[in-house]
């Protein structure tokens, strides 16, 4: 109804025109709304509960199996025992899961961050952040801070050793594609190439029967292998971190997964109220210092 009156005014006064179409011209108010639009759908992607996961209303988690201790309690993933189990469920609850709607997947530790489209949501299996593997998967945040060990078994030339170079004539061995066996090539630099196995089962395995001198691992499954599975073997030492950011286990992702944002920020949010620290405490208060291999 105001419009006709509007126009007789604009009809007269060709200078007010001008202006009333300036200013129309600067207010951007489709563009306003559409500028918010993005922040709402971040929000909404992260809504709890109602992630773009692999099968709605679940989340599928991955890892290897079988699943070892400290990491997870009795090769049982589900049963919400060991570390990773602990975090695993921990992450869900953020992510507005409950207990029920997680769904565990066997993912061997090798596929878990090989190239290639993924049938989990996220793997939760020791897998030290890099920048190499960045390449065919995406990370969260960290959510442990590792060093890695060497075992030997007690009484042995290779568990006198004290330093790196003591270890440089040994024969080392370690699980394949981890920064164990990262550690041994890199770091150590043995004068004896090193004897590589599908699972850390066959490294032990090869350790008890004298295959191989000793044998590199993250330290608390060092403590748990030392203490539980191979007990006439001790922890030689720990090697210190290499650069500047210490080694860090991460959640694995698909390359490029909508849900990488909501799952670091689930991590990010455990480890800021203490909650990483606590499950760390619960599970891993055995692994405590160890001589430091320099």
């Amino acid at each position: 109804m105001s419009l006709a009156p509007r126009v007789l005014r604009r009809a007269v006064a060709g200078a007010t025109v001008a202006l009333l179409a300036t200013a129309v011209g600067c207010a951007p108010q489709p563009e306003d709304k559409a500028a918010t639009t993005p922040s709402a759908s971040s929000t909404d992607a992260c809504a709890k509960g109602k992630l773009a996961t692999e099968t709605s209303g679940k989340l599928t988690i991955g890892t290897d199996e079988p699943a070892y201790e400290p990491w997870f309690k009795d090769d049982k993933p589900a049963n919400g025992e060991g570390f990773e189990s602990a975090v695993a469920y921990a992450v869900a609850k953020q992510l507005g899961y409950d207990k029920s709607a997680v769904v565990w997947q066997s993912v061997p530790f090798n596929k878990a961050f090989a190239p290639g489209e993924k049938t989990f949501d996220f793997d939760i299996n020791q897998v030290s952040i890099s920048d190499e593997r960045k390449k065919a998967v995406d990370f969260s945040s960290g959510y442990y801070d590792v060093r890695q060990a060497v075992i030997a078994l007690k009484g042995t030339k290779a568990a006198s050793a004290t330093t790196i170079a003591d270890l440089r004539g040994l024969k080392l061995g370690a699980q394949v594609g981890t920064t164990s066996l990262d550690y041994i090539d890199d770091v150590v630099k043995p004068s004896r190439q090193a004897a590589v196995y599908a699972k850390n089962d066959q490294a032990k395995s090869a350790l008890k029967n004298g295959q191989v001198d000793a044998i590199v691992v993250d330290l608390p499954t060092a403590f748990y292998i030392t203490a539980a599975e191979v007990t006439d073997a001790e922890i030689v030492g720990q090697f210190e971190n290499q650069g500047a950011a210490p080694e860090q286990f991460g959640l694995v992702l698909d390359k490029g997964s909508a849900l990488t944002a909501c799952v670091t920020a689930a991590v990010d949010t455990l480890r800021k109220d203490g909650s990483l620290a606590k499950i760390e405490q619960q599970w891993l208060s055995d692994a405590v210092d160890a001589p430091v291999l320099k």
